[in-house]
């Protein structure tokens, strides 16, 4: 007897997608990790990006370590500045700096939604934060989930990515950002 495939939840969705965009480390990013990225990849019938991921990880031993170097550059330090930092407030209504009005608006809607932030020290408006958020809203509150979306999430997003399109050298990143923007996208 063959088992029936359960669709996957959404909010298991943006939880892996937040999950892919922390710092890696072979803590998570392993086996588990890889077979599950290019089963959602093989799901969508993005053959291109998954044989893509496939080769760059065959391509040395690396992978982890330049992925890292990759992040890095990205998101938290390159000269002369961050190529394409993963906060909200760096990209939408505002000046470029951290902790601006959409990371107040943010924090208040975590906050009105009955959630605060597990660490004092994270600002609101990361991405691996809003997108557990997201997952969070879209397991309970789908009406709030379309809100955040169209109002906090999408409009700085767009920017985000397309820096991080046009900027990154590693296929993960590229990959990534297709996946969040597509699922973000199909929830608007």
């Amino acid at each position: 007897m063959n088992a029936t495939p359960q669709p996957i939840d959404l909010s298991d969705i943006f939880r892996f997608l937040a999950q892919s965009m922390r710092y890696p480390g072979p803590e998570w990013l392993n086996e588990h990790f890889w077979s599950a990225l290019f089963t959602l990849l093989e799901e969508l019938h993005w053959h291109e990006d998954r044989e893509e991921l496939r080769k760059a990880q065959a391509d040395g031993e690396d992978f982890l370590e330049n992925l890292q170097i990759e992040y890095t550059r990205l998101f938290i330090n390159s000269v002369p500045h961050v190529v394409a930092s993963p906060y909200a407030s760096a990209h939408y209504k505002g000046d470029g700096t951290l902790y601006g009005q959409i990371a107040e608006q943010t924090q208040k809607k975590y906050r009105e939604m009955g959630f605060d932030l597990a660490r004092k020290n994270d600002l609101p408006d990361h991405i691996v934060l809003e997108l557990e958020f997201l997952a969070i809203l879209s397991q309970d509150y789908p009406e709030e989930q379309q809100k955040f979306l169209a109002t906090l999430f999408t409009p700085w997003f767009t920017i985000f990515m397309h820096k991080v399109l046009m900027e990154s050298r590693h296929p993960y990143y590229g990959v990534v950002m297709k996946l969040i923007d597509f699922f973000t996208r199909e929830e608007l």
